[in-house]
């Protein structure tokens, strides 16, 4: 992972001058504080052991941050990047100016433990903040998760979908100082899902047997593709015309390639789906209703 890489790369006697960016460059507010952001996290997780529990700031800039609130999952397929807005709470010391272009801050979230992330994930921009005293601001910035992403070191594998933590960092450029915090929230990084249905004959006589098919797939961030999901316990729903509620009819099993089938009765006109309630990897997905002529 690239943070590994760049732990190797900056580890021991690395000072913070190492990962300055001249302010002038800071400002630019792109490639030099996403370069900085991933130096500075590397930096201080470089040789240690364990945070603790409460995981306080690390750097010798003084700041705090709080109040991280991030979705609940981000669903990631294989073409799309994918834009998260975090909202936090950064508390810093009386000299430190967050109007400066040369202080920057943003969030962060990272897969696996914070003194050995297996992935870390940031904004292609920083935060925005606003000042709400001398001493405190809220902020808002971007995670983007690129699953075209060409770097190795950055590239989600598969196998990284489920739980990842929230972390927060500032940056000062002029004075080389930076400040990373771990532990501040989770979220689940998801590999997106698909779900068709199909319902035949249509139309159908009443009482008369429907076969309903149907596949669940997810996308696969290391060939760019979706592939069934095998395995998954999937609900045949009915809704009937007229109303706007669907009913579970049973529970379908994928199979080997992540296929569904199935048999119901027809009893009345309605929208026969599948529905999958997700797992940590993998979020919920309904198909579209098929709507079926019951005569």
């Amino acid at each position: 992972m690239r943070l590994r890489a760049t732990v190797a790369a900056v580890s021991g006697a690395l000072a913070l001058s190492a990962l300055a960016v001249p302010a002038a460059h800071a400002a630019d507010g792109g490639s030099s504080y996403r370069a900085g952001a991933l130096e500075a996290v590397a930096q201080h997780t470089s040789g240690r052991t364990a945070f603790t529990a409460t995981s306080a700031p690390i750097g010798d800039l003084k700041v705090s941050f709080s109040d991280f609130k991030i979705t609940k999952a981000i669903k990631v397929g294989t073409t799309d990047k994918v834009t998260t807005w975090v909202t936090y709470k950064m508390t810093h010391a009386a000299d430190i100016d967050v109007t400066d272009g040369s202080v920057l801050t943003g969030p962060l979230i990272y897969r696996g433990s914070a003194e050995d992330p297996e992935n870390v994930q940031g904004g292609q921009n920083p935060a925005t903040c606003t000042a709400t005293s001398a001493t405190t601001a809220t902020c808002k910035g971007p995670i983007d998760i690129n699953p075209r992403e060409t770097d190795a070191d950055l590239k989600l594998r598969n196998a990284q979908a489920g739980t990842w933590h929230g972390a927060a960092l500032a940056l000062d450029f002029e004075n080389e100082k930076s400040a990373v915090q771990f532990d501040l929230g989770t979220t689940l990084v998801q590999r997106n899902s698909t779900l068709t249905v199909n319902a035949s004959p249509e139309p159908v006589k009443k009482g008369g047997t429907l076969t309903v098919t149907g596949k669940l797939s997810r996308a696969n961030w290391e060939d760019h593709k979706y592939h069934g999901y095998t395995g998954q316990s999937v609900k045949l729903q009915f809704r009937k015309k007229g109303s706007s509620t669907y009913t579970t009819l049973k529970t379908v099993k994928t199979d080997s390639t992540g296929s569904l089938k199935t048999t119901t009765k027809a009893t009345a006109d309605g929208y026969y789906r599948f529905s999958f309630a997700g797992t940590t990897s993998t979020p919920t997905v309904s198909a579209a209703g098929d709507f079926v002529d019951v005569r």
